[in-house]
């Protein structure tokens, strides 16, 4: 592992953790500058196709997937390490199908799930794109569906 700071790439580790998502963090020691960092280790699975309503298929997009949750959670008491969990837990459930090809559905209805757990405005923002809620009595009633508790 090549050292950040002086580029030396005789370095040392000195502890090594694992993260709830089963990745590895390794506290490392360079032998030259005597400087210390971490770095993460994530093993790189392939992911599915994901089938849309139309019948068209894309590659999974952890990005994109991160984009949109994070645009349905703008300036909401939503903390980035719980969106950033959520996109985890979501790309490893896909790879861990062992599936070429799943419906795109699938991810949004997760979305879905945890954004109303997590956060009731967020999910609207989600829901109004995801649902395609095209009109003011649509998102109304998803509305008055959360008041009541469904």
């Amino acid at each position: 592992m090549k050292c950040p700071y002086c580029g030396n790439e005789k370095t040392r580790v000195i502890d090594t953790s694992h993260d709830t998502r089963g990745g590895i963090r390794r506290r490392r020691l360079c032998v030259n500058c005597e400087q210390r960092f971490s770095t993460y280790e994530r093993a790189v699975l392939a992911t599915p196709m994901l089938v849309k309503r139309d019948g068209t298929r894309e590659e999974f997009s952890r990005d994109k997937l991160m984009r949109g949750i994070r645009v349905a959670c703008a300036k909401r008491p939503v903390a980035a390490v719980d969106i950033e969990r959520l996109v985890g837990e979501i790309e490893a459930e896909l790879q861990q199908m062992g599936k070429a090809e799943v419906p795109s559905r699938l991810v949004g209805d997760r979305v879905i799930r945890q954004l109303k757990k997590m956060d009731e405005v967020a999910y609207i923002r989600y829901a109004i794109v995801y649902l395609q809620l095209d009109d003011l009595e649509s998102i109304r009633s998803e509305i008055d569906r959360l008041l009541v508790g469904e």
